[in-house]
């Protein structure tokens, strides 16, 4: 029997500050929580991903060495304390990668010749990875190394111009040969208000236009959401019983059924 491949999953948007980074973190955990083998990679510089499932930012921690070229990736992933998640930790060295990347051979294939060997190992179903919030060397070498890009999409009207920008760049990657199986995998709607009629416009707006590529669930803006990266846990473990730890415990249900088809 052939073994099960490791799905890559790029958590996506130029956009900050429309709940990348929470997604991304409270998606791994779900995932885990449900069984999956999941690895957390936090390739932004910010960290947060990193202090969101309470490890350190520690100087030489991250990726950063063995994209240029030094050691091996799987020697850089740390245990997390929830069952099943591990993680690759980021730190501020990574601010610096997008220039060390510009001279280095294959420059945009550095994180898929990077990768190989955590995929080859089996030891996960699933890598998700923390994107930077821009349109950078080192995302593009993100969308070369992943199969699936799932976009957080923020409630307000002008969410939506980022993801045409987004969209264009993923079909310049897979039209080009470059990346050919690179496809959108999914929409989330985040930081939603059922009280407001902004956000009920824009997310009927985006189903719209988008279709089948929103995800059913929506992400609520919640004070316990963003109350849980500052105690180092993600918000099913946080506060499992809370309208956040619901909706993301629901949109890993729907990864695992979009992953299955």
């Amino acid at each position: 029997m052939l073994p099960v491949p490791t799905h890559v999953i790029a958590v996506a948007n130029q956009k900050g500050g429309v709940g990348k980074t929470t997604t991304a973190v409270n998606l791994a955990a779900c995932l885990a929580a449900s069984g999956q083998r999941v690895l957390l990679f936090d390739l932004d510089a910010q960290a947060n991903a990193t202090s969101g499932v309470g490890l350190e930012k520690i100087e030489g921690a991250s990726a950063y060495r063995v994209l240029l070229g030094e050691g091996n990736l799987l020697e850089k992933i740390k245990p997390t304390a929830f069952e099943r998640l591990e993680m690759i930790p980021s730190e501020m060295d990574m601010c610096a990668v997008d220039l060390e990347l510009a001279s280095q051979e294959n420059y945009l294939q550095r994180l898929t010749q990077t990768l190989q060997p955590v995929l080859d190992s089996g030891r996960f179903d699933v890598v998700l990875i923390d994107c930077p919030p821009s349109t950078s060397l080192l995302t593009l070498n993100i969308f070369m190394a992943c199969d699936k890009i799932l976009v957080p999409l923020q409630c307000e009207y002008f969410s939506l111009e980022g993801v045409s920008s987004l969209t264009r760049m993923f079909g310049q990657l897979r039209d080009s040969g470059q990346n050919p199986r690179l496809e959108i995998f999914g929409i989330v709607m985040t930081m939603f208000d059922g009280r407001t009629k902004l956000s009920n416009e824009v997310v009927a707006e985006v189903r719209n236009l988008l279709g089948a590529k929103v995800f059913e669930t929506v992400i609520p803006r919640t004070t316990r959401l963003a109350e849980a990266p500052s105690f180092g846990q993600p918000i099913i473990h946080y506060d499992k019983y809370s309208s956040g730890a619901a909706a993301y415990e629901m949109l890993a249900q729907e990864v695992l059924a979009r992953l299955q088809t």
